[in-house]
């Protein structure tokens, strides 16, 4: 790669990491070329797609962050307490970081590292969840496919309400934290979405 095409293809590495975490990973492209000054063309040239931008950029960061707050929520002494930790945790970094909602529903399918953070990330998640439930303290019925909706919804509501309400989050969360309690369980009207469904 000649000098000038490296300097650009650092520039766009640093913008598209500042528009993503601003934005969400949805963010224009447009606007990260703009922010990199150079052309849009450019940086299709340099890395073709967005799925590719986003490998090279959001995944290390992201992957970090969730790997934190998963051994964070296993290493609580009480399962039920690391499993509240775990969905309060991930539920304020969709908040406060817009790139975490669109990573933990693996909504760029075509991105082969974040998807696979994806799957380590549920896989972490399934960890925590079976651990409560072993405890006899979360629902039985609840699925790591579950956990994957609520996120979802929450990212939703997250990026709706951030200029007016940024903690509108937590009120909804506490309410469905409740709900997952072994003592609140009541029959569900439906059976559980597979992860492919759910995408």
């Amino acid at each position: 790669m000649r000098a000038d095409a490296r300097r650009n293809a650092e520039k766009l590495r640093a913008a598209a990491a500042e528009v993503f975490r601003e934005r969400g990973l949805q963010a224009p492209l447009k606007e990260i070329a703009r922010r990199a000054g150079v052309s849009h063309g450019t940086l299709y040239n340099l890395f073709g797609t967005r799925e590719a931008l986003i490998d090279e950029v959001a995944v290390d960061v992201a992957a970090a962050l969730l790997g934190e707050v998963a051994e964070q929520a296993l290493a609580q002494d009480d399962a039920w307490e690391g499993f509240a930790y775990y969905t309060r945790k991930v539920c304020e970094l969709q908040a406060t970081e817009p790139a975490i909602g669109d990573v933990v529903t693996g909504r760029y399918p075509g991105a082969a590292r974040l998807m696979a953070l994806c799957e380590r990330t549920l896989s972490s998640a399934e960890r925590i969840i079976e651990r409560a439930q072993r405890a006899g303290t979360l629902r039985p019925d609840f699925t790591r496919e579950d956990l994957l909706f609520l996120f979802g919804s929450n990212a939703l509501l997250a990026r709706a309400a951030k200029g007016v309400a940024p903690d509108a989050w937590l009120r909804g969360l506490a309410f469905t934290l409740d709900g997952l309690r072994t003592e609140a369980a009541h029959p569900l009207p439906v059976t559980p979405r597979r992860q492919e469904a759910l995408q």
